[in-house]
């Protein structure tokens, strides 16, 4: 592949929802992006880079030209602790409280690309994990193009698809299983 000139080279932000079987899979989409050509965002939580920084140490996020990191906060309190976040409680989170964030980092980006003496070109598209739903809403305010990673297996992918179409033909969930319960939960 030739060298893409800096102002017609794609610039992909790429937001994982901030578990581990969600980051990892997007790093290596946004990783084999970037091997493209592609200047790339990561952008994870502000707990999860902590994290991250904490485990790998604090220059373990530096590194290669045109790939770099960002955060937004996730809306949850701030903890220390090292351990992973309380998912259903983040998933609501992240629901409600990163659209605004989210947006504010991808207009950011703009306004540096913006600058005559930056390398960044504009942001041109948005890879949002399947979780992460804001991810489509700034990508369409901003019009620009939008990519979904789902990163479960396709079955899975069938079973989120068809789960209201089972419930209904009373499939599931089972009786007295612990399915049953855990939609109690939801």
């Amino acid at each position: 592949m030739g060298s893409i000139s800096q102002t017609k080279k794609p610039h992909a932000v790429c937001i994982p929802y901030p578990a581990q079987g969600h980051i990892t899979p997007m790093l290596m989409l946004a990783k084999l992006l970037h091997h493209k050509g592609f200047y790339i965002t990561f952008v994870n939580t502000e707990y999860n880079h902590r994290r991250l920084l904490n485990s790998r140490g604090p220059n373990s996020l530096d590194g290669l030209q045109g790939f770099t990191f960002r955060t937004i906060p996730d809306g949850l309190p701030y903890s220390d602790a090292n351990c992973t976040q309380d998912l259903p409680a983040l998933c609501e989170s992240t629901s409600k409280n990163c659209l605004a964030p989210f947006c504010h980092l991808i207009s950011k980006l703009n306004s540096i690309a913006a600058s005559p003496s930056s390398s960044m070109p504009p942001v041109s598209c948005v890879v949002g994990d399947a979780v992460m739903s804001f991810s489509m809403l700034a990508a369409n305010e901003f019009n620009i193009p939008y990519a979904l990673l789902w990163t479960s297996s396709a079955c899975g992918y069938l079973g989120y698809l068809k789960f209201s179409d089972l419930i209904k033909q009373g499939l599931i969930p089972l009786k007295g299983s612990m399915i049953s319960f855990l939609l109690l939960l939801c």
